[in-house]
């Protein structure tokens, strides 16, 4: 089976890496790739968001079937182009890629169908929203409606930071066309995890979960980022909290996209806050999360092109997924500056790894000999162990052998909380 994955970082990667090991997937091409996939995958230079340009290689290349990892494509409608074409992709089309693509619509989604969310408020006029913006008092969050690269969320912790945050989306376009509607939100407090799903018209399948961790530096502070690590299985995450999430998010979701004839199939990523009242969604992504899936594909042992077979042909219930008890952690390397100004181009020099060590390269190219950064995130350094301790001491001694100008990580994820 020939397999197009599209997409060009970590999460792409870690998806490459899944199906290398997988006796289904003949030839895998990446589009546009970068320099790690390279190594398991033949780069194709389309980009992305080339719709046409990816439907035009896939029939010329008699693709079996189409990957998509990123959000971009999928709000642009790609799984709809494909489907005219008559040919197999995976994920939800442009109508179902909408819970993404625009909060207020995630928000009005699940307000509908009675999924426990933050209170909200949406606004098109910069003057109302900053009239408003102190109504859930502070810290408060704002959040650009539209896609916004990961960096779309403020956390404001005064009036002044929230006013700010409003400017930089509505006026001074922070965030492009993204930040044309807002969205101010009550601010939730708990334990955030995360839940990656697999989704067909009739049934939702939670895989193992992960625990995610977006602010820059250690211990929750700063900005936040795209992700700077995760570990799976979430420390919080038990049997009683499952038989919760499954009763007051899960059902609801999957009836809610039944009551509204979305036809979804694909990822649905959840993003949850485990408060006092329980379980509550803040957001929902419509692809495989990353990092989250850099430590969750790497525990999963069945086939994942039997998966997306399954999910296709409407036979997610019938399909037994089976799931590695090893713990993973991923811990990400970032450029200096990131989520802000950072410089690209600096030179990678990795060591001697352990061999169990899985980069994961996220904003990586080749220039002549050298390996050289090429975003804000540039690799993921992933382990799987018995353990959690035992896991994220591998991750961590492996960093110290991996070097470039300005390398900036945490040093606190998988620390359990």
């Amino acid at each position: 089976m020939k397999v197009l994955v599209v997409g060009s970082g970590g999460r792409e990667h870690a998806i490459c890496h899944k199906l290398l090991n997988e006796d289904k997937a003949s030839k895998i091409y990446c589009a546009p790739g970068n320099a790690g996939i390279s190594e398991i995958a033949e780069i194709v230079d389309i980009k992305d968001s080339d719709i046409d340009g990816l439907i035009d290689f896939a029939k010329k290349n008699d693709i079996d079937i189409t990957i998509v990892g990123p959000e971009l494509s999928l709000v642009m409608g790609i799984v709809d182009e494909f489907e005219k074409n008559n040919m197999k992709i995976f994920g939800p089309n442009k109508a179902c890629a909408l819970l993404e693509g625009s909060k207020s619509y995630s928000k009005e989604f699940m307000i509908k169908h009675d999924i426990p969310t933050a209170k909200y408020k949406e606004f098109n006029n910069l003057d109302e929203a900053i009239k408003n913006v102190g109504i859930y008092g502070y810290p408060v969050v704002v959040k650009a409606d539209g896609l916004a690269a990961g960096k779309g969320v403020i956390i404001a912790t005064c009036e002044k930071e929230a006013v700010d945050s409003l400017n930089d989306m509505m006026q001074n376009k922070k965030f492009g066309s993204a930040g044309e509607k807002v969205i101010i939100e009550e601010f939730l407090t708990g334990i955030e995890t995360s839940i990656l799903t697999f989704v067909d018209n009739e049934t939702i399948v939670p895989m193992v979960s992960a625990k995610d961790h977006k602010k820059v530096f250690d211990h929750e502070v700063g900005p936040n980022t795209g992700g700077m690590g995760t570990f799976s299985p979430s420390d919080i995450y038990n049997e009683d909290l499952q038989t919760e999430i499954d009763n007051k998010i899960l059902k609801p979701i999957i009836d809610g996209l039944k009551k509204d004839n979305l036809k979804y199939k694909g990822i649905l990523f959840i993003g949850l806050m485990i408060t006092n009242d329980g379980p509550k969604v803040l957001e929902f992504n419509v692809r495989f999360g990353d990092p989250e899936t850099q430590v969750v594909l790497t525990r999963l042992e069945s086939s994942l092109i039997d998966i997306i077979e399954s999910i296709l042909d409407n036979k997610l219930k019938d399909t037994d997924i089976k799931w590695s008890d090893k713990k993973t952690v991923c811990v990400m390397l970032t450029s200096g500056g990131y989520p802000n100004n950072y410089e690209k181009g600096k030179v990678i020099n990795i060591g001697d790894l352990d061999e169990d060590i899985v980069l994961f390269h996220s904003g990586t190219k080749r220039e002549k000999e050298n390996l050289v950064t090429n975003g804000g995130r540039v690799i993921g350094v992933s382990a799987k162990a018995d353990t959690l301790k035992e896991a994220t001491k591998k991750v961590y001694t492996n960093i110290d052998k991996i070097y470039f100008d300005g390398m900036h990580y945490r040093r606190d994820i998988g620390e359990c909380e």
